[in-house]
């Protein structure tokens, strides 16, 4: 006689509860940053739509700004610590290859022995996070998820790159997912191009580092090829997840891209024809550009600066280094 395995099962639907956030202690403009690359604050400003980016105390890591986060998703979700069984972060900041972020964070916020793993799919990873702990809380493989995007971006910039350097800070994000009696998280459309994994990218690696053959690793860019991508590929992303959500642009009560460049947000805007009535995103004017950080803290601006959106629907995309890319839409806590 063969034994039969049992198998997990959860509930049919999740939403996101809370969300929490910590940005980099020191607010930087422009002005602090133009001179290495020979610039000035309106061609930023007009490039970019940044006005000031927030940027992290030298003692401070990626580890903090989530634990930070994490702690403030938890209290506002209303959740005991002790209930969230899975921790996931996304960051490329991890300040150690080993151990991850996420078993130090699953600690510091009391939620220890919780399954917890990082994850790097870069701006897009918040996204891809969510999508995680959704279908594993359907699975029964959890039953709370603690999502977070964290990055240091400061730690990585050369300040002499034109093409990239202005643009990055330093934050976290955080997002409680549970159990919900309606569908809250609509299937992801997500995938990657890594044929041009080069166009956002390190420019060099550790051990060409250790052996002296570069000097320290930053992330650079193909500004013009990067904004193509987005503006016209990445729309066609966001549509077809309206679509498998089985709603129009016109539902949406908000817009939450990762904040890469606030021409770019336009520029979606316009693709997607979002009507006056959705609150578009627009976080990175004080905040920068935070990689998989960039997208819980839209969301957590927009939601306390409009309480009014809670329930609505949100369309959130994020896309980035390695060309990988994951959008979806949720339903606002």
């Amino acid at each position: 006689m063969t034994a039969t395995l049992k198998q997990a099962s959860g509930p049919q639907y999740t939403r996101i509860l809370a969300y929490g956030a910590a940005r980099g202690e020191h607010a930087v403009p422009n002005d602090d940053l133009i001179g290495p690359i020979d610039s000035s604050d309106e061609w930023i400003r007009q490039r970019t739509g940044i006005v000031t980016r927030v940027r992290a105390d030298k003692e401070t890591d990626a580890v903090d700004l989530a634990a930070i986060a994490g702690a403030e998703a938890i209290e506002k979700s209303g959740i005991p610590a002790s209930d969230i069984d899975l921790v996931i972060v996304a960051t490329i900041s991890n300040p150690r290859q080993s151990p991850s972020v996420s078993a130090i964070v699953a600690d510091r916020v009391g939620a220890n022995p919780a399954a917890a793993y990082d994850m790097n799919a870069a701006c897009a990873g918040y996204a891809y996070a969510i999508a995680q702990a959704d279908a594993l809380i359907r699975s029964g493989a959890a039953h709370y998820a603690l999502v977070i995007g964290a990055e240091k971006l400061s730690d990585v910039v050369d300040p002499t790159d034109r093409s990239i350097s202005f643009l990055l800070g330093d934050g976290a994000g955080a997002a409680v997912v549970g159990p919900s009696e309606t569908p809250g998280i609509a299937p992801a459309v997500w995938g990657s191009d890594g044929s041009k994994s080069e166009v956002v990218a390190m420019n060099g690696t550790l051990t060409q580092f250790r052996d002296g053959e570069v000097p320290w690793p930053t992330l650079r860019q193909e500004g013009p090829a990067v904004f193509r991508w987005a503006v016209w590929e990445m729309a066609k992303v966001a549509r077809e997840a309206l679509d498998v959500a089985g709603i129009e642009a016109s539902d949406l009560a908000a817009f939450i891209p990762h904040q890469a460049n606030m021409r770019i947000i336009d520029e979606f805007a316009k693709q997607l024809k979002l009507p006056e009535t959705t609150v578009i995103a627009r976080d990175i004017e004080t905040t920068g550009n935070t990689s998989a950080a960039s997208i819980p803290l839209a969301s957590h601006r927009l939601m306390a600066e409009h309480p009014e959106l809670s329930g609505g629907l949100a369309l959130q995309i994020g896309f980035g280094a390695g060309l990988v890319f994951a959008a979806q839409v949720v339903v606002l806590p």
